[in-house]
């Protein structure tokens, strides 16, 4: 049986990149499987390639892919997240810079360099937000 890569992002949201290399979205079907908290556990799997997902042991593998595959998958990650123009870019380059460390998974990559375009846009819009004199523009 084949597991996934699932990573909570912020919002509440999971990404759960299947091992086929597709984000995994409404695409799924029920099914009934054997884990060590209950010999019949309610799960899903993916409708297009037939994985099954295994959430209760969490024995998930990693997935590394090419460089390019990798793209692929963070710019249908950034349009499925609406990432602005300027963070897409922001974003690819992120994506890029953790590939080139060779120590991360694919999930690992796409969530951190997704959290930290959601901490750059967040520290840029705080300055306009807050009066002048707390920017220490007056005195």
């Amino acid at each position: 049986m084949k597991l996934l890569s699932a990573r909570y992002i912020e919002g509440g949201d999971y990404i759960i990149l299947c091992e086929c290399g597709e984000l995994v979205e409404e695409d799924t079907f029920k099914d009934y499987i054997q884990t060590s908290a209950n010999p019949s556990t309610r799960t899903i799997g993916h409708r297009k390639c037939g994985i099954i997902f295994n959430f209760i042991d969490g024995k998930s593998p990693k997935k590394y892919s090419s460089r390019k595959e990798l793209k692929i998958l963070a710019a249908k990650f950034a349009g499925k997240n609406e990432l602005l123009t300027e963070n897409t870019e922001r974003f690819l380059l992120e994506v890029d810079r953790l590939k080139s460390c060779g120590q991360f998974s694919d999930a690992e990559i796409l969530v951190g360099a997704y959290k930290k375009i959601l901490e750059a846009a967040g520290s840029e819009k705080r300055p306009e937000s807050q009066p002048e004199r707390n920017r220490g523009l007056i005195g």
